[in-house]
């Protein structure tokens, strides 16, 4: 790979692959629960939010040691794991990628949040009033027209996914192959005063960064244009 040592390039696969991995599950996961918190009529939902809005404001670390106690050969997730036959979940690639779904929940969540609640009402009002149910209509109605909101999510699942350190060096630690992300690396390159390999990693992720964002703002404006279009 241009500019990148294999050692590098094995880092920067591995951030892309945990990036990629992290933003497909919370998708799957996050379809469902955002459509759920913004159509449905639980009591819990305002507790709920509060639960998934948690890792903005609480710092890495805190959650990297919380979850390294449930996962841990000790905890009780790491115990079950381990009595399923799924190995070690600390200092592995399936333990980085528990955390950092669970980091970057929010930044899934909110996006399609709003997307779901700036739908229009009548429209859902006119697919019920031709005998479609909720899953129907959140699956023909509400998911197509918020196309916008889910590429948002995923983009911005990605995006944040790429800078994580303080989550997956509690979980993760520092293993060449397995679990040594680019952040991680470029702490490294720090720490050695090898400035250099510094800057080409962190050029990296800056680059890989501004796509996804420059990608996001694009995705605002046409949504805005078409909105604009609609309004009048």
């Amino acid at each position: 790979m241009i500019g990148l040592s294999p050692a590098e390039w094995s880092a920067l696969k591995l951030t892309l692959w945990l990036a990629l991995s992290t933003t497909g599950l919370l998708l799957l996961l996050c379809i469902p629960l955002a459509g759920w918190l913004a159509l449905g009529r639980s009591r819990v939902r305002a507790m709920v939010e509060v639960l998934v809005a948690l890792p903005l404001v609480l710092p890495p670390t805190v959650l990297g040691f919380y979850l390294l106690l449930l996962l841990g050969p000790r905890g009780p997730v790491g115990q079950a794991a381990a009595a399923l036959g799924l190995g070690p979940l600390v200092f592995s690639f399936k333990g980085l990628l528990i955390g950092s779904m669970l980091y970057s929940l929010p930044f899934a969540v909110q996006p399609l949040l709003d997307g779901f609640r700036s739908m229009r009402r009548e429209l859902l009002d006119t697919a019920a009033s031709l005998g479609a149910g909720p899953i129907e209509r959140f699956f023909r109605v509400v998911l197509p027209l918020s196309r916008p909101a889910v590429l948002s999510a995923a983009l911005l699942s990605f995006a944040h996914t790429l800078g994580e350190f303080g989550v997956v060096l509690m979980i993760g630690g520092n293993i060449a192959g397995e679990t040594r992300v680019m952040s991680i690396a470029i702490y490294d390159a720090v720490e050695a005063f090898d400035f250099a390999e510094a800057h080409r990693l962190s050029a990296w992720l800056l680059g890989l960064a501004m796509v996804c964002l420059l990608a996001i703002q694009t995705l605002r404006r046409r949504q805005q244009a078409r909105d604009g279009g609609t309004d009048q």
